[in-house]
């Protein structure tokens, strides 16, 4: 017998308005900050809300600390635009690995080898070097703080979204709660890239969801020749940083049930084991790997590594049947982490909910198939949907229209000037 639900009655309440926007964008992940950043750019009056006091989102604080892929598995670059200016901005600071240009699509092995031990190549083989880069994620929180106080954007952190408060086919704004209590901010164009759709469901889209697998990613300091130790073998890689490793997905025995990563019930069940397990392979690691003997946990994430929960039912549902299929509208394309000489043409239908006309979501929640999304939830791919949304924010309140409406080839035409590849 199901449990019934209790319910409590609330007094009607006047929710004080703190700011007015022409972009609003809720998350300050990978996409987040790139669609704040890549709006503002273009002369929009831009907030980014984010819930957390750091920026990156999992490529910081869930220290998945690798870009995967910015190619396509043949050697030639796929993913431009703001993912290779950070990129570049952590390199001039000494903080990312990735392999030479003239090394992409190699197939040396001795090249190979070499990347694998950084994380940089994934999937079945025969392998070739890709576009990859493994970089600090302390070093990525700055350059990403940088990047947002140029572009001149407003920035609000420790504020939770909660619900989109709409008008019709339209978000008016969104509220959101803090310490200090709650909220609202209005705003034109709204962007939500939270991750797991958390603008979108409560504006009443369509979305599907998936549970998952979560794990801890976490880096461990002191390890004894850890070049050797790598070569040898075990579930980690060199990470920036002296005898130091990052052991990511898979590092650690999984828990023992999928979990949905919107329930906080789950979560904190996950939470606690993922710890747990964390704990159990440093404890085995000292007892038992080469090198270990004398090393110390240096970070364990902040955020579990959650890869799905909620997608976009949108516009158009981009599916796995059309890789290597371009398409009229695209804004962004990727390779895929684990295969070669794969490519999706991500349209820009895919961030447009069917329901509201002025939201455009970002990031790993956008409308494509779970087979897609593997592709699609990585952080190069997250930085261009964000990137692309945010120039059609900027677009859409120039020129007083819906997001819904925008002119694709005007919005292409800015990608590509912002060093966005769109043709292969």
């Amino acid at each position: 017998m199901a449990k019934r639900t209790r319910f409590i009655e609330e007094p009607a309440r006047s929710t004080p308005v703190k700011a007015e926007t022409q972009v609003l964008v809720i998350g300050g992940g990978s996409a987040g900050v790139s669609a704040a950043v890549a709006a503002a750019r273009q002369g929009a009056d831009v907030i980014l809300v984010e819930r957390l006091g750091y920026l990156g989102g999992l490529a910081t604080g869930g220290m998945i600390i690798l870009l995967l892929t910015l190619d396509d598995g043949r050697g030639r670059q796929v993913v431009g635009g703001l993912c290779q200016e950070v990129t570049e901005r952590l390199d001039r600071r000494e903080a990312a690995v990735f392999p030479a240009q003239s090394e992409w699509g190699s197939p040396d092995e001795s090249l190979v080898r070499r990347d694998q031990t950084w994380g940089l190549v994934w999937g079945h083989g025969p392998h070739r070097v890709r576009y990859s880069v493994a970089y600090d994620p302390e070093e990525l929180k700055f350059v990403l703080n940088g990047m947002v106080e140029d572009a001149g954007l407003r920035m609000l952190m420790h504020a939770h979204a909660c619900e989109a408060v709409v008008d019709g086919d339209r978000i008016t704004g969104v509220t959101f709660q803090a310490k200090s209590g709650r909220f609202a901010i209005l705003a034109d164009v709204v962007i939500d890239a939270s991750g797991d759709g958390d603008v979108f469901t409560s504006a009443g889209a369509a979305y599907e969801k998936e549970k998952v697998l979560p794990w801890l990613w976490f880096s461990m300091g002191g390890v004894k020749n850890s070049e050797q130790a790598v070569r040898d073998g075990g579930w980690f890689f060199h990470t920036i940083g002296k005898d130091k490793v990052l052991l990511p997905w898979g590092a650690t025995e999984r828990i023992t049930r999928k979990i949905d990563a919107t329930d906080p019930d789950d979560l904190t069940y996950a939470e606690l084991e993922c710890r747990k397990r964390v704990m159990a392979e440093v404890d085995r690691l000292r007892g038992e790997a080469p090198g270990f003997e004398h090393a110390y946990l240096c970070h364990i994430a902040d955020q579990l590594g959650i890869t799905e929960s909620r997608r976009l039912v949108g516009e158009y549902m981009l599916s796995r049947e059309e890789m290597d299929h371009p398409c009229d509208d695209v804004i962004a394309v990727t390779g895929h982490w684990t295969k070669y000489e794969s490519l999706y043409y991500i349209p820009y239908r895919s961030l447009l909910p069917k329901e509201i006309s002025n939201l455009l979501v970002a990031g790993r929640c956008i409308s494509v198939d779970h087979r897609v999304h593997h592709a699609t939830k990585e952080i190069p791919a997250c930085m261009a949907t964000g990137q692309a949304a945010g120039v059609a924010a900027a677009l859409a309140v120039g020129n007083r229209v819906a997001p819904k409406t925008v002119d694709v080839q005007e919005l292409q035409r800015r990608l590509e000037t912002q060093g966005v590849i769109l043709r292969v």
